[in-house]
């Protein structure tokens, strides 16, 4: 059974940073690209960053260049989001998920694993 556990959410302020950690399980870890998306209130999901499998190939949404770095340890079956210079509108439920392949995109209907989330919420 492939589980996907986030942790790491919280609040902070504007200018302010967090880690995200999402630990898998039930999964070659090492064979597969990750990624984070996030859904904010009344929004749809949308692309946040992706990692290929070696970690030699990293993709941001525009929105987020600069302020997040993606990173993963294959030894311990983890990805994690770096948040920088945090901002109001990164508020959100911030989720991570497998790609069914080494190498990954942005469209969220490729995903075939999605864990619970974690919420991040930036006062201004």
């Amino acid at each position: 059974q492939v589980q996907l556990v986030e942790s790491g959410g919280g609040l902070v302020q504007t200018g302010g940073s967090l880690r995200l950690s999402c630990a898998a399980s039930g999964r070659t870890f090492g064979l597969y690209a990750m990624g984070w998306f996030r859904q904010a209130p009344g929004k749809e999901r949308e692309f946040v960053a992706s990692i290929n499998w070696i970690g030699g190939s990293l993709n941001y949404a525009d929105s987020v260049k600069g302020r997040f770095t993606i990173s993963r340890d294959n030894a311990k079956n983890t990805v994690y989001l770096q948040m920088n210079s945090l901002k109001p509108e990164d508020t959100a439920n911030y989720y991570c998920a497998f790609y069914p392949t080494p190498n990954g995109g942005r469209d969220l209907s490729t995903m075939d694993f999605w864990g619970k989330g974690t919420l991040v919420t930036v006062s201004s």
